[in-house]
């Protein structure tokens, strides 16, 4: 190796710490909510419904989410969560049971999309871009900072890419749930849930710091501090 050429060691520490800098964010905005909720019950369900009943598919998915609720009260986590991933369940074997069919069971998932896309739509309609209202609940920086003309377009653009990513996410489901297909239902919902979720949080984390610094407005202590131009600009958080 010459002298002046890079063994690319030199970018490790900077590659580590922006791994670091994901992690941590992931953390701040999904605080408790665990994958065990949204992704082994369907699945358990899809597999008792194949392999014994759909009577036994009930039960046993219902089941897991109360083991799991258990779980989570054991160790002190949010009674809200353990509600919530239980409710889940529970309310989408009522529908399978309603409506007589399998499928039913991956219906809520199927509302869930059309309403972040009806959400995601009338925010940019009133300029306030849903994103925004996401990051302000998990983080509580000041609601104003979010509407500064040299803020929101970042948060306008990510929204903009949530109702792309859940629109094609909201026509592969419905296709698949009239077509009779549990089968690939429950795999899309699988792979279009947690997996798909994580990889839209960290596209949206990255485009999002980068274009905040692009953009040049200040940063929220910055804002808080009611510091005046040239900003620094918000470099971690989004």
């Amino acid at each position: 190796m010459g002298i002046g050429e890079s063994s690319g060691l030199e970018n490790m520490p900077e590659k580590t710490s922006k791994a670091r800098e994901l992690l941590d964010e992931f953390r701040t905005v999904a605080g408790n909510v665990g994958l065990l909720d949204t992704i082994i019950p369907p699945v358990l369900f899809l597999a008792l419904n194949g392999w014994m009943s759909f009577q036994a598919a009930m039960v046993g998915s219902l089941g897991l989410a109360v083991l799991i609720a258990v779980l989570r009260l054991s160790r002190k986590q949010s009674l809200f969560y353990a509600l919530a991933g239980m409710s889940s369940v529970g309310l989408a074997i009522a529908l399978a049971y309603l409506l007589g069919r399998s499928e039913g069971y991956f219906l809520p998932d199927i509302v869930n999309s059309g309403l972040v896309i009806g959400l995601s739509v009338v925010s940019l309609t009133i300029h306030k871009p849903m994103v925004a209202w996401t990051s302000f609940l998990a983080r509580r920086w000041p609601l104003d900072w979010y509407w500064h003309e040299l803020v929101r377009p970042a948060y306008t653009e990510v929204t903009l890419a949530w109702i792309i990513f859940f629109a094609l996410r909201l026509f592969w489901q419905v296709t698949l749930f009239r077509g009779n297909d549990i089968g690939q239902l429950a795999l899309v919902n699988t792979l279009s849930g947690w997996p798909a979720t994580i990889i839209l949080l960290i596209v949206s984390y990255l485009y999002g710091t980068w274009r905040l610094a692009n953009l040049g407005g200040p940063s929220v202590e910055e804002f808080r501090n009611h510091v005046p131009p040239p900003w620094q600009s918000q470099r971690r958080g989004f």
